[in-house]
């Protein structure tokens, strides 16, 4: 008896070798049909013997090809068409419906395999892909996924490579971005005056001014990375000056295999994981003793953000170099706080004056990707930038949420657009604080409302009324929703832990505009999607000078310092900061003079660092916080005292004994090391007694950690097991970052939460 079905496939199921799958597993089962894309995903349709056609559904989930990613299925009869065979027919597109999107992927084995086999037409080819490997977001322009939508399509494929292309047995089978040394991009060498290096091997040439000293900036997938020797102090300190990068940034760098990051980085087992996937991310390792590396690519710090070759040309440029240059720092190529360099011309008239060489190639980037940055944290991923290689991946959401444009904060920028269950988080946008990166945004929001076909109902945005995304929402026509940001940092890790009922939410930052006009940053909410009640936070402190207090942590110092002491402030600080510039700071506490109160988690960490001398100034974001950490004693047990009292409803954190007893130790001449480590577990101590208290009150038991604080490795990695040790259970984040990068998640969930209720 035969039996026929029509089955609609939705997730990341093109560009992915999906169709050539289904087409070997229907021959496989002796069925006849068709497959082919719509804007929807793929649709199959199969007739034969009932038993086979039964069989193929219950095979094709099982074993998809390794970048496909099934959401949703939909099983339903269809008329007899008699065919005689199956075959892979084109796209159809569909006004109006939209398909998720594969990420970039690094360089798969087989392709790998290829490119180094001297005997292979592809042998050193710097562009080779297939269905499992290559570019994808990046190059795309349109849906659905054919190779004239995107930036492939100037490139006329030779017969040898159009075979490949059209048959369903091979691994290129629809591979868009398919190439060869006959008829794909090819790569040149040009020095910072435009003028082209000849030569027989650019890689290999590029390679050797590498080695030579040289910085180079070479064109990846989404973008340039400025490049040099990781090993070389003064060529990374020049690279520094260079490019305007804060003087102690870390810098990102690559090594050509496992075995030579082993050598200078300790990798645990979810390390090595993240780090060979084919998402292939940067990802922080504690650096071993005596390590190899320059300590100007990341000074004052026990981490290294390391990643292997993602493309072919990244392969063939560090097989090239020599075993005693064992990593290249590969940073984002653009000054500091600008957008992502990702055009040849814009790349020479922008990195000209920081490059000596560059390495560059004919295929165009349509879409900015930097590199997303991970970590392992409590065992398990952590994402810190998420971008290359997870975006535009969707996170499922457990409703139907409508289409939502949320529009993220000022920092580590993200928007998030949202249909049906599905929201799309942009890559790493950045920093909306010049011209420059606000185009990029919204560029960025226009190109994803054509590739997801959204058109937004509502805009929801950040309460904070001067940041840029704030202003953008405020300058359309949709109808808006301002969502407080400590919210939407819980509801963005309840959202990708498809978490939808009231949860304790901790939140610690830097910053957050507060429902009341204050800063907050260390707060304890009650709360759910449709709002939140403020159980607890940190005592309000003043912040002299406003966001100057961020960059200059001494003055945060001074105001817990003087909320302890009053003007009977220790003379070692008055004669470290002087005694003029302590005064001033004392007569603006004292004056109320641009001293807004805030309960920022991050400030106090920043005051603890200036109390003990570690950093005054920042060079960049959460300085000072990062290096207090890298101190901190691991072996250490004890913490500090702290007192929590009522305000009505509110339990308030007051640090005050914390401070006095760090002073103590100051005077005591306990190590710097076990100070930090003491402050940490005090941090840990108060969190869990709120949490108490909350449950007590509540019967709530389950936990929410968000916010930057959370990428800690110190706190985070012992407040997880204190709180499931007294019987928490613990959400925290994985697919979106725990910082500011996953706020515009928990923004759409919230507003679209608001819009469903109604």
């Amino acid at each position: 008896m035969n039996k026929s079905l029509r089955i609609t496939v939705k997730g990341i199921v093109q560009g992915v070798g999906f169709r050539p799958y289904i087409y070997r597993l229907a021959n496989n089962f002796s069925l006849c049909g068709c497959v082919y894309n719509t804007s929807s995903g793929v649709v199959i349709e199969v007739e034969g013997d009932e038993n086979g056609v039964l069989g193929f559904i219950k095979s094709f989930p099982a074993s998809v090809p390794p970048l496909a990613k099934i959401d949703n299925i939909e099983i339903e009869s269809c008329s007899l068409e008699k065919r005689t065979q199956f075959e892979i027919i084109d796209s159809l597109p569909e006004k109006g419906r939209f398909v998720s999107i594969s990420p970039d992927m690094g360089i798969c084995r087989d392709c790998l395999s290829e490119m180094l086999s001297p005997s292979d037409r592809r042998y050193r080819y710097p562009f080779i892909n297939c269905v499992n490997c290559g570019p994808r977001f990046t190059i795309i322009q349109d849906i659905p996924y054919d190779r004239d939508k995107t930036t492939m399509r100037k490139f006329r494929m030779c017969p040898i490579c159009r075979k490949e292309y059209e048959s369903p047995s091979n691994r290129r089978y629809h591979a868009q971005p398919n190439a060869c040394h006959k008829c794909g991009p090819s790569v040149c060498l040009l020095d910072n005056d435009d003028s082209e290096i000849e030569s027989i091997d650019p890689i290999q040439q590029a390679s050797n001014l590498l080695q030579q000293s040289n910085i180079i900036a070479i064109k990846g997938i989404g973008g340039f990375h400025l490049a040099c020797d990781a090993t070389n102090d003064m060529v990374v300190q020049e690279l520094r000056k260079r490019k305007g990068r804060e003087e102690d940034k870390p810098f990102a760098i690559m090594s050509f295999d496992l075995a030579t990051v082993k050598k200078y980085c300790k990798v645990n087992d979810e390390a090595e994981r993240l780090l060979t996937a084919p998402s292939k991310p940067i990802v922080l390792l504690e650096k071993m003793p005596n390590c190899s590396i320059s300590t100007y690519v990341a000074p004052n710090n026990n981490y290294l953000g390391v990643m292997l070759p993602y493309t072919p040309l990244h392969y063939l440029l560090l097989l090239s170099l020599k075993p005693e240059i064992p990593a290249l720092v590969m940073t984002s190529g653009n000054f500091s706080d600008e957008p992502l360099t990702k055009d040849n011309d814009e790349a020479i008239k922008r990195l000209g004056k920081i490059a000596d060489y560059f390495l560059m190639h004919n295929r165009d980037i349509h879409s900015r990707c930097d590199d997303s940055l991970t970590s392992v944290i409590n065992s398990k991923k952590t994402i810190i930038r998420r971008s290359r290689g997870y975006a535009p991946l969707p996170i499922v959401l457990k409703l139907s949420v409508g289409q939502i444009l949320a529009v993220g904060a000022e920092f580590k920028n993200t928007f998030c657009l949202t249909r049906d269950n599905y929201a799309f988080c942009s890559q790493h946008i950045g920093d909306l604080k010049n011209y420059e990166t606000l185009k990029y945004f919204k560029e960025s929001i226009e190109r994803f409302k054509r590739l997801f076909r959204i058109e937004p109902e509502i805009i929801a945005h950040d309460l904070h009324p001067d940041y840029l995304s704030t202003k953008f929402a405020q300058e359309s026509s949709y109808p808006l929703f301002p969502i407080q940001h400590h919210h939407a940092h819980i509801a963005s890790c309840m959202a990708e832990n498809g978490v939808d009922e009231k949860v304790i939410g901790v939140a610690m930052d830097g910053t957050g505009y507060g429902t009341d006009g204050n800063v907050w940053g260390c707060e304890f909410l009650l709360t759910d999607y449709s709002g939140f009640e403020r159980a607890g936070h940190l005592k309000y402190l003043p912040l002299p000078g406003g966001d100057k207090a961020t960059e200059e942590p001494y003055r945060m110092a001074i105001s817990y310092l003087y909320s302890v002491f009053g003007e009977a402030i220790p003379s070692r600080f008055l004669k470290r900061w002087g005694d003029e510039k302590t005064l001033f700071i004392i007569k603006m506490l004292k004056q109320g003079l641009n001293s807004p109160l805030t309960s920022s988690a991050g400030r106090l960490f920043d005051a603890i660092a200036s109390i003990l001398g570690l950093r005054d100034k920042v060079n960049y974001e959460a300085q000072s916080a990062i290096e207090l950490e890298m101190i901190a004693d691991e072996h250490e047990k004890s913490g500090y005292g702290f007192e929590i009292y009522g305000e009505g409803d509110t339990l308030i954190i007051n640090p005050t004994k914390t401070i006095f007893d760090i002073v103590g130790d100051m005077d005591s001449g306990v190590h710097l090391s076990v100070i930090s480590a003491r402050f940490h577990n005090t941090v840990l101590g108060w969190t869990l007694e709120i949490c108490r208290r909350m449950r007590d009150k509540t019967g709530i038991n389950k936990v929410a950690l968000s916010g930057g604080v959370f990428q800690n490795h110190y706190l985070s990695e012992r407040i997880n097991p204190h709180l499931e040790e007294e019987g928490f259970m613990v959400i925290s984040h994985a697919e979106v970052p725990t910082n500011d990068g996953g706020i515009s998640l928990g923004q759409a969930v919230i507003a679209g939460n608001r819009v469903i209720s109604k």
